[in-house]
């Protein structure tokens, strides 16, 4: 087989694309914007620390289950090192003063929850009998044959999560508890469907792990195999169109001016960007570019990067999510003069067996406008005054951070910052959100992004496609090789290796 196939991107949906197809025989080129490969999954190193940049722990990885036998087919199991969190309490919300564990395993979580809320055992018995029915009842996530190109339920598209949340329990509590890991998937209020939750509560239920040295591992293992497979990697180079005649893409254009012929063409970047690319633009209807360019995107983040002292912050093996208002679903919005309302803080793993964290991150939203003044200013050098709108956030953030665990700030040997706008230029994500676009229960059908488009050989990866995370990511890389190849036969094939 010679079918040529240009990916556009080295996000994770990018490179699992590369892997599959270079696997099958297509002739694989992926090109990249920046110098450094990876997407969400990039790493960058400060006073010799190694930070995450999006991917900061990870779930169902005990073997057997579901992104195990992902790692497996893709060969990175060899690759990646893990180090568990703690499974009384991987992860921790805080909520006016007080901390309440995440358990792995259902009972296990039911129980630990129950201490707490002893009166809601029923509740929580039925909470988890629903989110293991949505997760379970999605073939791809469940490595079933579908039935059909659907892979979701429509009625836990259409399903709103905070009226599932809301109908769980009548305690006010709880249902916040339950709802207080709402920063992986950035939850609005009365938006985000149920399918989105329910992926995430059960995949980190199962197990969760960090990854011991970086996520950065993965881009690695599968850009070394992708190359030995015989497929083409370029860095630095940036596809500037997306060239079509006759509904159909026939090559890609560098900013080099240089032209790259293909079958295929797969963009893993944003919707949006993928259609700014497309030339000419008359390939596309008015009404689909127009629905592309409107649909509305998550928020974005503040994210204070620390590096301890040596050896004297003790390792904290859980995640904890904090909020000042009793309100989880509040945290979004939020006033800039009060902010921050809500955090996340992670520790960070550098080596297996870790006694003394050597840094953290600490990550609060933010919206794009509060930076879209310095938008225009050259990336690394935007003022001085832009560098005092940083310091005076990370300072408020820090202070939050001090309440929560007292003693941390003199700990700290140093840190550093980044905005919406560090994470639009890193990631490629439009205003830097979190998450691509925002899912909407109230406009099941407009927020559908197929990994097809409306140019016949032009399809699309990564987050924005059927659901954000890795293991949404890598479910939509498999959907989108399946239309080059065959989808049956790839689950197939991944089942065979069980």
């Amino acid at each position: 087989m010679d079918k040529r196939v240009v990916i556009i991107g080295s996000g994770l949906g990018g490179l699992a694309c590369g892997y599959i197809l270079a696997k099958h025989g297509y002739n694989v080129s992926i090109f990249e914007k920046n110098g450094q490969l990876g997407g969400c999954l990039q790493t960058f190193r400060r006073a010799k620390v190694k930070f995450e940049t999006g991917m900061h722990y990870i779930g169902s990885m005990d073997e057997g289950q579901v992104l195990w036998q992902f790692f497996r087919y893709l060969g990175l199991l060899p690759d990646v090192k893990l180090s568990a969190l703690d499974s009384a309490a991987y992860d921790i919300i805080s909520i006016a003063g007080k901390w309440y564990g995440y358990a792995n395993g259902y009972e296990q979580f039911i129980d630990s929850m129950s201490q707490h809320f002893p009166a809601e055992r029923a509740a929580l018995t039925r909470y988890w009998a629903t989110i293991r029915e949505v997760a379970e009842n999605s073939p791809l996530y469940s490595f079933r044959l579908p039935d059909s190109v659907t892979v979701l339920n429509p009625d836990f598209v259409k399903t709103c999560a905070s009226d599932f949340f809301d109908s769980v329990t009548t305690n006010p509590r709880l249902r916040q508890v339950l709802a207080g890991n709402l920063p992986l998937y950035a939850g609005v209020r009365g938006k985000t469907p149920l399918y989105i939750p329910a992926f995430i509560n059960d995949f980190y239920n199962k197990s969760a792990y960090r990854i011991v040295g970086g996520s950065d591992c993965i881009v690695r293992s599968l850009c070394r195999s992708i190359t030995e497979m015989g497929g083409n990697i370029r860095s630095k180079s940036c596809v500037t169109r997306i060239k079509c005649a006759n509904g159909k893409a026939h090559s890609i254009k560098l900013h080099t001016g240089e032209e790259i012929a293909a079958d295929y063409v797969i963009s893993g970047l944003h919707p949006a960007r993928t259609v700014g690319l497309i030339e000419p633009q008359n390939q596309l209807r008015k009404i689909d570019r127009n629905r592309i360019l409107g649909l509305e995107n998550t928020i974005s983040n503040f994210t204070v990067y620390i590096r301890f002292k040596n050896d004297v912050e003790p390792y904290f093996n859980s995640n904890l999510y904090h909020y000042n208002r009793p309100d989880v679903w509040e945290g979004g919005n939020y006033n800039p003069d009060t902010w921050p309302d809500s955090f996340l803080y992670m520790h960070l793993c550098s080596k297996e067996e870790q006694k003394y964290a050597d840094g953290a991150v600490l990550i609060s939203y933010m919206n794009y406008e509060e930076v879209a003044q310095w938008e225009n200013r050259p990336q690394g050098n935007r003022g001085d005054d832009y560098n005092a709108f940083k310091r005076r956030k990370a300072e408020k953030l820090l202070e939050e951070l001090e309440k929560q665990m007292p003693g941390t700030k003199a700990n700290i040997s140093r840190y550093y910052t980044s905005t919406p706008l560090t994470y639009a230029d890193y990631t490629g994500t439009e205003k830097g959100a979190m998450y691509g676009i925002l899912r909407d229960c109230n406009k099941p059908l407009q927020i559908i992004v197929s990994q097809r488009t409306k140019i016949q050989n032009l399809y699309q990866t990564g987050q924005n496609i059927n659901s954000h995370g890795i293991l949404g990511v890598l479910v939509g890389a498999l959907i989108t090789s399946g239309e080059l190849l065959d989808l049956s036969a790839l689950i197939r094939e991944m089942k065979a290796l069980m």
